[in-house]
């Protein structure tokens, strides 16, 4: 049986990760918020610091960012779409790592399309994160009779760049 007939081994994208790290609470988070909000059309969810850092001035159980996780999946293809031009469909190799999952960076919201800058904003940065996973892998996540995925039946890291390359037009930059 080939891997075009099983459809247990065709990857898909889980879910989609959007943060914005702001270090601080108050007015710059909720900007912070409201981009994401923006970008996303989805409510975001404040993080917490876990522990207390004197030199970056956060304290424990203060806010100190946001984040939208995206799992609809016409919206994860929407998002994306816009994401990879702002990163004009090129990506170093090393944003992938070894479970297949892809992790990227954007400077400025305004670089998506339709985005303007506003004054009163400012200019907010985020972080990408991309979930690649096989159908069946909820084994290792499910409360009841947990189990492991099977070696064969991860996605590695070639795997994915592969997958990201065909899928979406992605040149993938080798260092």
């Amino acid at each position: 049986m080939s891997d075009a007939a099983n459809p247990m081994l065709s990857p898909s994208i889980t879910k989609v990760t959007v943060n914005i790290g702001v270090g601080e609470g108050g007015r710059r988070l909720l900007l912070a918020e409201r981009v994401l909000e923006v970008l996303t059309a989805l409510k975001p969810m404040r993080t917490i610091s876990t522990k207390t850092n004197r030199d970056l001035g956060t304290r424990k159980g203060a806010p100190i960012g946001c984040k939208v996780t995206i799992r609809d999946s016409e919206a994860i293809e929407a998002f994306l779409k816009d994401a990879f031009w702002v990163r004009d469909h090129a990506l170093p190799a090393y944003n992938f790592d070894v479970q297949g999952n892809l992790s990227f960076g954007i400077s400025d919201y305004t670089d998506f399309p339709k985005q303007k800058y506003d004054p009163d904003i400012g200019i907010f940065g985020m972080d990408v994160n991309v979930v690649l996973e096989r159908p069946g892998h909820r084994v290792s996540r499910r409360r009841r009779r947990k189990s492991r995925v099977s070696v064969p039946h991860r996605i590695g890291k070639e795997e994915s760049k592969a997958w990201f390359a065909d899928r979406y037009g992605l040149n993938i930059v080798e260092e």
